[in-house]
C-alpha cells in the first residue's frame, strides 16, 4: 500500500485489521471453537471489496506499463476481481495473438502477486459486422498454462 502511494497511517489500520484476527464457524446446529485467521479478508467483509481494489489496482498499473512497451493494443476493464480484456482489430487471428500475449502477461503478475488464475472461468467473445459466415477462431491458451477458449456464439 506504501508502494501505491497511500498514507502510512492507512496501511497501518489495514496492517493491523489483517492480524489476529479469529472466526468461528457455523454449520446447521453445529458452532466451532475460535479460529486463528491470518491470512486474507473474510468473505463478506465491508473492508474486502476495497482492499481487493487497492491490491488489483496496482498490478493493472503494472499491466498496463508492460502492455505499452511491448506494444500490445489491449483496454483493460476492472471490476473488483473480474476483469474484461478487450482487443479491437478486424483479424480476429491478430486479435486472439494480442489476447493471448496479454493473457500470458496477467496470468505471470497474478502469480507472482501470490494471486490465483482460475483458467476455467475465463470466456472469449468476438464481435464481427458481418452478417455472412463467421469463424468462430478458438484462443488456445494452453502453452502458458490456461485452457482453449471457443468463442461463444451469441
Amino acid at each position: 500500500m506504501n508502494k501505491v502511494g497511500l498514507d502510512y497511517k492507512v496501511s497501518t489500520f489495514f496492517k493491523k485489521y489483517l492480524v489476529g484476527r479469529k472466526t468461528k464457524y457455523l454449520w446447521n446446529d453445529f458452532l466451532s471453537s475460535l479460529y486463528s485467521v491470518s491470512v486474507g479478508v473474510s468473505q463478506g467483509s465491508a473492508l474486502s471489496l476495497i482492499l481487493s481494489s487497492l491490491y488489483l489496482s496496482y498490478i493493472f498499473y503494472i499491466l498496463e506499463k508492460h502492455l505499452k512497451i511491448l506494444k500490445i493494443p489491449i483496454s483493460i476493464i476492472s471490476f473488483i476481481n473480474n476483469g474484461l480484456f478487450i482487443s479491437q482489430n478486424k483479424s480476429i487471428p491478430h486479435s486472439n495473438m494480442n489476447l493471448f500475449c496479454n493473457y500470458n502477461v496477467i496470468s505471470s503478475l497474478l502469480t507472482r502477486f501470490s494471486l490465483v488464475v482460475e483458467h476455467r472461468k475465463a470466456e472469449v467473445f468476438h464481435f464481427f459486422r458481418s452478417h455472412g459466415a463467421f469463424n468462430h477462431s478458438p484462443l488456445d491458451l494452453t502453452a502458458i498454462g490456461g485452457p482453449i477458449l471457443l468463442p461463444k456464439t451469441s
